[in-house]
């Protein structure tokens, strides 16, 4: 052991695969791994200090291209279909054989590391990289292990990461050159032709999201935070674009974490050590906790400089929209360590409803709770890609459909469950648009969601009184501290009362088709949740 980490040129990786391999470097300092990925030409440090690298081809994930093996295992509890596409432990066998022969002879980058925050519900992970700065990647999203941890390391799950290694489709059983495969038996992870670090990451998260829920554990897609004087827990859900970061990261609340979390009998806990946040338009005015936290021992995926400088240019998409960063959580100030809290008093499922419809704020029963969570539901705007001119609605299970190994409803009746034995409020919060869709109403006031997350939280919306929404059934408040009363049921912001119930009636009718996906598994409970269409 040195001062970086441990270099050996004949490391014993027989329990690997790995035969023969150049220098090995184990659990080396980002420190070190910057240094090493400047040298080799990998990267550049940012005036700010973070290491600006590129991943090449890939700037986002591939779902289409993630495998997870058939066998005895997941024969029968895998969700199969477009998310969980089925891949033979022949073909796994034979393509996990190519990608170390890959690596035969190469330098490699290894690091041992924990997902989990909670000692009782962890798993040992240790991950091989083609390059260093990918081994900073790990070192930041991942839980380290302290340096006696680190001696008497055993790994429940092994990641091979090779970017350079590219499959032959005909042969391997791959859509194209590049792949993520799951191997829940083996508890082995591999990843090919691609260099994008989110692989690493969502593919530990499928794993969570497959062994936590088999062992009573609720593994969720959301950020959590703690209140400094109750030290009440919070959850939110949300897909982009709802403002899921910009609420979690409250000044009055320590931050849990802000993408993966466990929820126990007893406690939430973080899946991850660090944050690994979207930094389009990033500023220190709109995100000073993201802005301040970029610095030495961030890593910086996939930006540009401002021409002449080592400043990041935040706003240039001329790479990719989702330029990303990746920083240990310890860089965020107001971090609890360990990253864990109490079970949650309060839920937060958040959408932005570009069609105007939903309150901005309702109290969910518990089959609404069920119904809204499989249902993960937010809305796509103009511009936001390439095609869209108006509001489109998106779905996706569980706030996560993409990293669902289970059916959604598996999901949903634990939240259920869970809901009941220790008597959580859930919320579905509306951060879109308020008196008539995009394009015509405005965008909901940040203060006045800010302030009926705050009275949720402070338990001011426990006794007010509530009215029923015809269509979507939900419990709407006619009062809210800081809120002016009128904004509080959508209906009444519109000037045309007969084009809002149009438009409640054809989000309804959205809802409704989209469920249609799930229904076959759901229970009466759920399915009892649904909008009601609205006869004219």
């Amino acid at each position: 052991m040195n001062e970086f980490g441990i270099k050996s040129k004949k490391a014993d990786l027989n329990f690997s695969g790995v035969r023969t391999v150049g220098s090995v470097y184990w659990n080396y300092t980002p420190a070190k791994l910057a240094e090493m990925a400047i040298e080799r030409g990998e990267g550049q440090l940012a005036d700010s200090g973070g290491l600006v690298v590129m991943t090449g081809e890939f700037t986002g994930r591939s779902p289409k291209d993630k495998f997870v093996v058939k066998d005895d295992t997941t024969r029968d509890t895998c969700w199969w279909g477009e998310i969980n596409q089925p891949i033979s432990n022949e073909k796994f066998q034979s393509l996990k054989a190519k990608v170390l022969a890959y690596m035969q002879g190469r330098d490699l980058w290894v690091r041992d590391a924990f997902a989990g925050a909670d000692p009782a519900h962890r798993i040992g992970v240790r991950v091989f990289n083609e390059n260093p700065w990918q081994n900073i990647f790990v070192y930041n999203m991942f839980i380290r292990p302290s340096e006696e941890q680190k001696l008497n390391f055993v790994p429940d799950w092994t990641i091979y990461c090779a970017p350079g290694f590219y499959a032959d489709p005909e042969v391997d059983g791959t859509r194209q050159h590049n792949f993520t495969m799951v191997n829940f038996t083996e508890r082995t992870i591999i990843i090919g032709g691609s260099a994008y670090t989110g692989e690493i990451k969502k593919g530990i998260f499928t794993v969570l999201n497959y062994i936590l829920p088999m062992n009573g554990v609720l593994s969720m897609h959301c950020s959590a935070n703690i209140g400094r004087e109750d030290k009440d827990t919070a959850v939110l859900f949300g897909l982009s674009g709802t403002g899921k970061t910009t609420l979690s990261a409250d000044p009055n609340r320590d931050l849990i974490g802000d993408d993966e979390h466990g929820w126990t009998d007893n406690s939430v806990f973080n899946f991850e050590g660090g944050c690994y946040a979207k930094c389009i338009d990033l500023s220190a005015e709109k995100e000073p906790q993201i802005w301040n936290a970029i610095k030495f021992g961030a890593l910086i995926e996939n930006v540009t400089f401002v021409e002449g400088t080592r400043t990041v240019d935040f706003h240039d998409t001329s790479i990719t929209q989702n330029t990303r960063t990746a920083y240990p959580i310890y860089h965020i100030e107001n971090a609890v360590e360990p990253s864990m809290g109490a079970t949650p008093k309060n839920i937060f499922f958040l959408t932005a409803d570009a069609f105007g419809v939903l309150p901005p704020i309702s109290k969910l029963t518990t089959g609404q709770a069920m119904y809204q969570f499989i249902s993960g539901y937010t809305a796509k705007v103009a511009g936001t890609e390439a095609g869209i001119n108006e509001p489109v609605p998106n779905f996706s299970a569980c706030f996560g459909a993409p990293f669902l190994p289970l059916h959604p409803t598996k999901y949903a009746e634990m939240l259920g469950k869970k809901m009941e034995e220790q008597n959580v409020n859930v919320w579905l919060v509306n951060t879109g648009w308020t008196g008539g869709p995009y394009g015509v109403g405005s965008r909901m006031k940040l203060e006045y969601t800010r302030a009926m997350v705050t009275a949720a939280l402070n338990g001011e919306l426990n006794d007010v009184t509530y009215t029923t929404d015809p269509i979507f059934g939900l419990n709407m408040p006619t009062t809210c501290p800081n809120v002016p009363d009128e904004v509080l049921n959508p209906r009444n912001t519109w000037a045309d009362k007969a084009a809002y119930d149009a438009k409640a009636n054809d989000l309804a009718e959205k809802f409704n088709r989209n469920f249609d996906n799930y229904k076959e598994f759901a229970s009466e409970a759920i399915l009892a949740a649904a909008p009601r269409v609205l006869q004219g």
